[in-house]
């Protein structure tokens, strides 16, 4: 982690100007370093070389026959907006590590580490380490090291209390292990496991109906959620990733398939080999209530909801239909609430799609 950037006092006239007096504290970021580091500190891995405090973070990659270096980054989007209003801070960096590492199991890549970028109007310290509190418990459940990251200050440019976060993760699969649509046959079957709400997608039409057009607030009770609307909506994003890998280790798996923007079916469409269809059935799961109170009071299309929401189906598993018990009772024992979701069929005169849902799910 590193401070905020630093630059030498300039003189106009005889007034002397500051970077503080400018905005930027460096004693508040070297502070914030400090604090962290505790954090930090307890998501290694053993190939992680030297500390927190570098100017690049060194890892040790091991040995491996073919080894395939897998990276994506991400940030976690308005969901911000949650947090800032709730002012906790201590679960978005946990959404922000799922939407990394969860990208990078999709191809079997085991996540290995990661590296943050945390924008602020103004540092505070403590709100700092907060943030990184959560960055590191989501990389413990991921397995993989928080390596380092920057912090910096923008005043000006940012208000005080606004902040973004974005990030980096790097992991490896061998060559031959690779996982991805080439591998997919008809009559693989198809698993969904269970989201943990919104995950990190959607927050801004979730935030147009719920705030602006039906006038709640993240303070407000709601009934049929069973609490109030920011503790809904903050929930922590779901890291399937170990989960994944365990799987994959034991069973025929095909593909992975991180259910983020675009929807279920606008996510699938990415794994599926042309002249297949991953047919699946919305009567074998029942989205959570938050997608039934957004799509009820903002009255919007099932199309749109299930474009813009993952709707309960965060993470989908592609297996061989020998394996898919196996799987089954795989994920089960991992506590993944997890079902048969569809199927992989040959493509027909008349598919517009290589993903479509059926049924009306009447439970929803």
């Amino acid at each position: 982690m590193t401070t905020p950037e630093s630059s030498p006092e300039t003189t106009s006239g005889d007034a002397v100007t500051s970077y503080e007096a400018a905005g930027v504290s460096i004693e508040a970021g070297d502070k914030a370093v400090e604090l962290l580091k505790s954090h930090a500190q307890r998501a290694t891995r053993p190939e992680v070389r030297g500390g927190i405090g570098g100017f690049a973070g060194l890892f040790a990659l091991g040995k491996y026959r073919e080894p395939l270096l897998a990276s994506g980054s991400d940030g976690v989007g308005t969901k911000l907006v949650i947090a800032q209003a709730m002012d906790k801070h201590d679960t978005i960096g946990i959404d922000l590590v799922a939407m990394c590492v969860d990208d990078l199991v999709v191809c079997g890549a085991e996540p290995l580490f990661l590296q943050d970028y945390i924008a602020v109007g103004k540092v505070v310290p403590e709100k700092i380490a907060e943030i990184v509190s959560g960055i590191a418990e989501g990389c413990v459940q991921a397995g993989a090291a928080l390596l380092g990251g920057e912090t910096a200050e923008h005043p000006g440019v940012m208000g005080e209390n606004d902040y973004d976060v974005s990030a980096t993760a790097v992991g490896v699969v061998e060559a031959d292990e690779l996982l991805g649509p080439e591998k997919v046959r008809v009559g693989d079957v198809i698993i969904g496991m269970r989201s943990s709400g919104l995950h990190s997608n959607g927050y801004s039409l979730a935030r147009h109906v719920l705030f602006d057009k039906a006038g709640l607030s993240v303070d407000s009770y709601v009934e049929e959620l069973g609490g109030t609307l920011g503790e809904e909506l903050i929930k922590p994003t779901q890291i399937y990733a170990l989960d994944c890998l365990a799987l994959a280790n034991e069973c025929e798996v095909r593909t992975f398939c991180h259910v983020t923007g675009g929807g279920l079916a606008g996510n699938m469409e990415r794994i599926i080999p042309e002249g297949m269809v991953a047919e699946m059935d919305r009567n074998t799961w029942t989205p959570h209530q938050i997608f039934r109170t957004i799509e009820s009071l903002g009255k919007v299309p099932r199309e749109e909801m299930e474009k813009t929401f993952n709707m309960g189906v965060g993470m989908v598993a592609v297996v061989s239909a020998n394996d898919k018990d196996r799987a089954l009772a795989m994920l089960t024992a991992r506590h993944i609430d997890c079902w048969e979701l569809g199927q992989v069929r040959s493509a027909q005169e008349g598919d517009e799609a290589r993903a479509v849902l059926h049924g009306e799910n009447p439970k929803y």
